[in-house]
């Protein structure tokens, strides 16, 4: 990184202590990426291949999107979308205040997902998952952390359990056609202030999922979403056409164009006659 002399079989600068064979860094170029990610030369946390990922279900029938956003240097919201006997997704979003919260997602999300497509309760898929993220905490002033939103689409059912501020939406037909907006299905664990109440995290306490089971009554869409998204989502209507990864895109769009503060997470799947 300074440029002086090293000797073959060095693995640190003697003069400056940089690490020798570090990655570049992919803002200011510097070959100075330390193995958390960040540059030492210029600070910024290196971008990863959750910057921008999306999942489209095999027969096309659901999709989701993730992306970093405009403001934040790395993507901290994770997702699953896994087709079995039901379709099962889960979205988490790590709590920016709290270390490593792109590992508590993951994990989150990882867990929750294989035990709801395996058939497990959404109660015990959560409690596994928060067991998982409590595991990665040194102490429990080193914590990760996260919020949580999963969905099972069934024929006829859908059933919803989340802890914090990751939402989930009815968009029936008549919003769909550009009637109205989406109807929120969950509730905030959060202040009047914005603070969040519930996570998933070691130093979170007990804390129990909402449960919701919704039998709808006409077909629509269920939405499953981070806050990078809903924060845009008043006074929008969902544009009436479209396959789900092209909705999820536009939804994207909305985001980025409305500022794009915060990582962006979308899920869309079609519930009923639509979904076939």
């Amino acid at each position: 990184m300074c440029e002086a002399p090293v000797l073959a079989g060095d693995t640190y600068c003697e003069a400056c202590g940089h690490t020798l064979g570090a990655p570049a860094c992919a803002s200011c170029g510097a070959a100075a990426v330390d193995a958390e990610g960040y540059c030492e030369r210029c600070g910024v946390r290196q971008p990863t291949g959750r910057d921008h990922a999306e999942i489209v279900l095999d027969d096309g029938s659901a999709a989701a999107v993730t992306d970093r956003g405009l403001r934040r240097s790395r993507n901290e919201d994770a997702m699953a979308l896994l087709a079995g006997a039901a379709t099962v997704t889960v979205v988490c979003d790590g709590v920016g205040s709290s270390p490593r919260a792109d590992e508590a997602s993951a994990v989150a999300v990882e867990t929750a997902a294989a035990a709801l497509v395996r058939g497990r309760s959404s109660r015990e898929a959560f409690e596994l998952a928060a067991r998982a993220v409590a595991k990665l905490a040194a102490s429990e002033h080193d914590a990760p952390a996260c919020t949580y939103v999963s969905a099972v689409v069934e024929p006829g059912r859908v059933e919803l359990a989340w802890a914090g501020d990751s939402r989930a939406y009815w968009i029936g037909e008549s919003e769909g056609e550009g009637g109205g907006g989406p109807v929120l299905l969950t509730s905030d664990d959060a202040e009047p202030t914005g603070e969040i109440t519930a996570w998933l995290g070691a130093d979170a306490g007990e804390v129990e999922p909402h449960v919701r089971v919704l039998v709808p009554s006409a077909p629509g869409t269920l939405l499953v979403c981070s806050d990078g998204l809903w924060r845009y989502l008043d006074g929008y209507s969902v544009p009436g056409s479209g396959s789900p990864i092209e909705l999820a895109r536009e939804l994207l769009r909305h985001a980025l164009d409305s500022g794009g503060q915060d990582n962006v997470t979308i899920v869309l799947i079609p519930v009923g006659d639509q979904n076939g």
